[in-house]
């Protein structure tokens, strides 16, 4: 039976989702992502993958179809497993093999696939999934849903979605209702009774607006948004831009591309002083803005909401008496006076780690509470199995006084707040708009927190990535010989420098980062240390240039 079923899989590979190009295409932290024109054969192949995980880990796989911040053009695809987590590395090595393999070895790939990993097939499988607004999505769901049906597989389409909501809806479907309910109405349940509960218990707002003006980068955000604005009432008052009801999806907008550009997005009209917020395309990143009198620009980026979330979480943790390890979570590009504010202000323990979100949610589950937010929006908290008893336990000590048990239930309805399976735009909005209002701070306020160093990123393009090699999470380099050691002279020139290098993990470039007590100090030292890896590293094209 095995043998017809995989003979089947090929048949229809060949028939409808042939392999068009003998382009290598590899799976990363955000899955595959390419045009989408190329990817029917591998969504396809995916579709019988996810049926093969579901069958080995006995439980709901998610299959989540979209290229988050990239151009409309583009597409993508990535597998959930059990617990709304991403897909396990060595599966993801074996994503990788299957999307390249010829269709004349599919089946005999597959076949080995399943003696390797001894699959019982007939073991039930379930996928779960759903896509992103690009046009290009509807038929890659048609191909991914034949190959499920192919391997036999039951599914459940859940159409558009964000990306946080499908992790939300495999978790729940695999912790038998403990996590929440499987549906929309569910997810937005369960956030906005928590938002409003902690809303209400706010008495002194201070300089706190309940106002949001919202890029939704004409994404699937857009729509979710409205839903959201049906649970929350006045409690949050959101003027929404960039919806996708004209405009490309992240078409001079949206999250990545204020990050980058560090601008306001085009279809928002900003005003002086008022809080701005823009998501990415499928909703996981949010980043939040504001421009002064003076037109000058202000980003709150994901260190900043790092810092807030994390200062906030310790004096909770404190109320409850809770003997609660918190930690915060970073890459080697979060701004160095991010990590100082952390550490020396808000005395909460910094861990860091190679770029990527799966190596960040990976280090946040050492700690009970676990913050993590990379530079570009993209984060969330983590709560150990040991938290979750110590707070519930805490909730209904009646021997503890009356303000630590409140304290504690505060802190249990937060962890409602909070999609801990994935970094969540709808979710963080909620979480730093209650942190916001309970400490009664404008955006401003939070600005002042601490003043970022100046900085630059830039890249360099080589022939071999593979020249460059780094340890110490990617924040010094062991090759070629010799680059470390001339950075660190170069470095210790400029007054609170810092610089680091480190390879795309999908192109031949080099990626430079570089900070300095000044914008043109910074600018000055990422020329110096890209100029350093054109040299050493093998640099082609076009010598790097000082910016000016």
């Amino acid at each position: 039976m095995m043998d017809a079923v995989l003979q089947s899989a090929t048949r229809l590979a060949l028939e409808k989702f042939p392999r068009k190009s003998d382009k290598f295409i590899q799976y990363g932290t955000a899955g595959f992502r390419t045009k989408g024109v190329d990817l029917p054969h591998v969504i396809y192949r995916m579709g019988i993958l996810a049926v093969l995980r579901s069958k080995v880990k006995k439980a709901t796989i998610g299959v989540m179809i979209t290229a988050s911040h990239n151009p409309e053009a583009d597409n993508g695809v990535k597998l959930i497993d059990p617990m709304g987590e991403m897909l396990e590395a060595l599966w993801e090595d074996i994503a990788t093999r299957l999307a390249n393999v010829p269709d004349a070895d599919l089946a005999g790939m597959l076949s080995s696939l399943i003696e390797e990993e001894k699959i019982d097939m007939g073991q039930s499988a379930s996928v779960s999934f759903a896509r992103d607004t690009r046009p290009s999505s509807v038929p890659l769901a048609q191909a991914l849903q034949a190959g499920i049906e192919v391997m036999q597989g039951m599914f459940q389409d859940y159409g558009l979605l964000t990306t946080p909501q499908l992790h939300y809806m495999v978790r729940c479907k695999n912790s038998a209702g403990e996590y929440g309910k499987p549906t929309e109405e569910g997810y937005y349940e369960k956030l906005t009774s928590a938002f409003l509960k902690l809303h209400a218990q706010v008495t002194h707002t201070g300089r706190y607006s309940g106002s949001l003006h919202l890029d939704a980068a004409n994404g699937v955000g857009a729509m979710k948004i409205r839903e959201v604005e049906k649970y929350i009432e006045k409690a949050l008052t959101i003027s929404l831009y960039n919806d996708g009801s004209h405009g490309k999806l992240n078409d001079k907008c949206g999250a990545d591309y204020v990050k980058t550009g560090q601008c306001a997005p085009n279809g928002l009209p900003v005003k002086a002083g008022v809080k701005c917020a823009s998501f990415d395309g499928d909703a996981d990143r949010i980043v939040y803005f504001y421009v002064d009198d003076d037109g000058s620009f202000h980003l709150l980026d994901g260190d900043r909401m790092a810092t807030l979330v994390a200062g906030f979480f310790q004096g909770l943790i404190q109320s409850t008496g809770l003997d609660l390890k918190i930690g915060l979570v970073q890459t080697a590009y979060a701004n160095g006076s991010s990590t100082n504010y952390i550490t020396q202000q808000l005395k909460v323990p910094v861990a860091c780690v190679p770029t990527g979100v799966k190596h960040l949610h990976h280090k946040a589950q050492d700690f009970d509470v676990g913050v993590y937010f990379e530079a570009n929006g993209h984060g969330t908290v983590l709560f150990s199995d040991r938290a979750m008893e110590k707070v519930e336990g805490a909730v209904v000590n009646t021997g503890l006084p009356s303000e630590r048990r409140a304290a504690a239930d505060k802190l249990k309805t937060v962890i409602d707040l909070i999609n801990q399976t994935v970094g969540d735009a709808i979710s963080d909005m909620l979480l730093v708009e209650t942190v916001l209002n309970s400490q009664g701070w404008g955006i401003q306020d939070w600005k002042m927190c601490y003043t970022d160093l100046p900085n630059r990123q830039s890249k360099v393009t080589v022939k071999d990535r593979t020249v460059i090699q780094t340890t110490d999470a990617e924040r010094k380099t062991t090759s070629p010989p010799g680059l470390q050691e001339a950075i660190d002279k170069l470095v210790a020139v400029f007054n609170q420098g810092r610089s680091f290098v480190r390879p795309s993990g999908t192109e031949d470039i080099v990626r430079v980062y570089a900070e300095a007590d000044t914008q043109v100090n910074a600018d000055k030292l990422a020329y110096e240390v890209s100029l350093l890896v054109y040299q050493l590293a093998g640099g082609i094209g076009e010598e790097p240039k000082l910016i000016s």
